[in-house]
């Protein structure tokens, strides 16, 4: 068992991870999102388009959302958005706008990722990083889509 130190990426994007699992128990697709601010969770949530009936309520949406009624702002410059998935066009247009510091995402999504179209989706200020326990969320993506076949 690995010693996980607090406030690691991999130790947040457990918690994103966590909330994965929840999507998943609830029919959804299973991405989660964290986003933190001084290293305290301010935000965290799962994809909710099927219970919402909203196509737009991804997780990486609704997190940004949550976090700026928290902070009381809609730049989130000094926040880190930890997700399991790597992030659509659409919710990575959200991330540019809402300027966030840090993006940290799990899995490559090669059909509907952002990366596909490149990094310049992105707000300059973001930092990047992912792949941070890609296996565990790669694995939870295709065993939901697989129950679905």
């Amino acid at each position: 068992m690995t010693n996980l130190s607090v406030f690691s990426d991999e130790y947040f994007m457990k918690k994103a991870f966590y909330q994965a699992k929840l999507a998943a128990e609830k029919g959804e697709v299973p991405v989660g999102a964290v986003i933190t601010l001084d290293n305290q969770i301010i935000a965290q949530t799962h994809n909710q388009v099927e219970q919402l009936n909203d196509v737009t309520a991804h997780a990486e949406i609704l997190a940004i959302t949550a976090a700026a009624e928290h902070i009381g702002t809609k730049y989130l410059w000094d926040c880190t958005l930890y997700v399991t998935l790597e992030p659509c066009i659409m919710c990575a247009g959200a991330i540019n706008w809402a300027q966030i510091g840090k993006l940290v995402f799990s899995a490559q999504d090669d059909k509907k990722g952002f990366m596909r179209v490149g990094r310049s989706l992105l707000h300059d200020r973001t930092k990047l990083a992912y792949g941070v326990m890609e296996q565990e969320s790669s694995e939870l993506i295709k065993s939901f889509f697989a129950r679905l076949r």
